[in-house]
């Protein structure tokens, strides 16, 4: 008799975590996370293809591992976060909005010029993107 309530607590005990862990909403919809992560993407695609500007690797570095421990606090898995920061689809979607935010910047993202030229005026802002680069 003690089995099917032993049985029954425990289904309803993994009922009550699904439906917390499904409570939450997809890390692409944290904008404290998604946000960040797209500085990042931004940053990086700067230093990338700007022979001038250069990463701030330990800063970059903290600024991801921050967002994996955010994250976390917030009540995800380390294979939630995994599979956000690795998918494919996610991967385009902020590549997408990074060439939004270029464009919006008056810069196309084409152009190694205007990438340049966008990266120095970050770092001069000292906006989130900035902080993440350096002049070389």
């Amino acid at each position: 008799m003690r089995r099917p309530i032993a049985a029954a607590l425990a289904a309803m005990l993994l009922a009550g975590t699904a439906t917390a862990s499904d409570a939450r909403p997809p890390l692409r919809e944290v904008e404290e996370i998604d946000g960040a992560l797209l500085a990042v993407a931004i940053a990086d695609e700067i230093r990338t293809r700007c022979d001038t500007i250069d990463a701030r690797m330990l800063r970059a570095l903290a600024t991801l591992n921050r967002l994996e421990n955010r994250a976390r606090d917030l009540g995800y898995t380390k294979s939630e976060i995994d599979a956000y920061v690795n998918s494919k689809d996610e991967k385009a979607r902020i590549r997408a909005l990074g060439e939004r935010y270029v464009r919006q910047q008056g810069a196309d993202p084409e152009s190694l010029a205007d990438i340049c030229d966008l990266g120095r005026r970050e770092i001069a802002r000292g906006s989130a993107i900035g902080a993440l680069l350096r002049k070389k």
